[in-house]
């Protein structure tokens, strides 16, 4: 494109938006309300992969060290464990910390324990894992590599609880693409119709540029950069709808849910989020404004 067309497209972009800026508005408006809809779908993703990277670090191995084990091999033994792909980190607990923790967790019924001799819990390695080593078969094949530690009596995690968690997980990354890509279709189609409006209202001026016999990217031009004012400004206003929601949420209502903590850590969409949603009105605006240029197009040339 020439700089003259160039100079010609921007005119008429300019003309356009100050002859029919409430039309430009309704069109933005409606790619924001479609784009907030999207933008709540990925503050709920967001903050369920955070809930379940909290609920993953949850997620420990007890390994229970026999009692002869002297504290030489203590350290050696944790500095091995340590060392394995799969370990984040190795928390030593001594019989007198696992003692300690046990009459911490009675709380007021802690008197049960007395006449009891301290040394009675064997001391033990709390191994934490790392957030991708959290499945349920590669938790299970760890706890059998150290089972067949001879230092180590006995080794336990959770396991039903491993596997609800790698099913969440899976569920989760299924249901992120399938809602995904339906919400993404579904805004197209909102999107080309509120288009097809603003284009219908530069009909004339349209059908006269085809009557003169004007390059068809002279005409397509303005109408594509229109959607994607349209789209920047829809996916703007989107992005402060849900910032507000976010803030709504957090400072006035925070209600506790039990196990899940409080709407108050309700977590906003990374820079990333944001950029995916910008990026979406832009192309969806312009998508939306070719593809019903081009039937209207098409019509008028019969």
């Amino acid at each position: 494109m020439t700089r003259s067309q160039l100079g010609l497209t921007g005119h008429r972009v300019c003309g356009s938006l100050r002859a029919r800026p409430w039309t430009h508005v309704l069109a933005a408006g409606t790619m924001a309300v479609a784009l907030f809809l999207f933008g709540v779908f990925m503050l709920v993703q967001e903050n369920l992969q955070s809930l379940i990277k909290g609920w993953g670090d949850q997620i420990r191995i007890n390994a229970y060290l026999d009692k002869d084990l002297v504290a030489g091999d203590v350290s050696l033994l944790r500095d091995r464990i340590q060392s394995f792909p799969e370990v984040e980190r190795v928390r030593h607990i001594s019989r007198e910390q696992a003692w300690k923790d046990f009459r911490a967790a009675l709380g007021g019924n802690s008197h049960v324990l007395e006449g009891l001799p301290e040394d009675v819990l064997p001391a033990s390695f709390e191994i934490f894992l790392k957030p991708g080593y959290r499945d349920g078969p590669i938790v299970e094949a760890l706890a059998d590599r150290l089972r067949q530690e001879k230092a180590l009596t006995s080794v336990e995690y959770p396991r039903e609880w491993v596997d609800r968690l790698s099913l969440v997980v899976l569920f989760l990354q299924w249901a992120k693409w399938v809602v995904g890509t339906v919400l993404f279709i579904a805004i197209f189609f909102i999107v080309r119709s509120t288009v097809r409006l603003v284009i219908f209202a530069q009909k004339d001026e349209i059908e006269v540029m085809q009557w003169i016999g004007a390059p068809a990217e002279i005409i397509q031009a303005p109408v594509l950069v229109e959607g994607m004012i349209q789209g920047i400004m829809g996916a703007g206003l989107s992005v402060l709808g849900l910032w507000f929601l976010v803030l709504l949420l957090r400072d006035h209502i925070p209600i506790p849910i039990g196990f899940f903590g409080t709407l108050g850590q309700l977590r906003f969409v990374d820079w990333r989020g944001v950029a995916l949603i910008l990026a979406m009105g832009c192309l969806l605006g312009a998508w939306g404004s070719v593809f019903s240029l081009r039937r209207f197009m098409k019509r008028w040339d019969r």
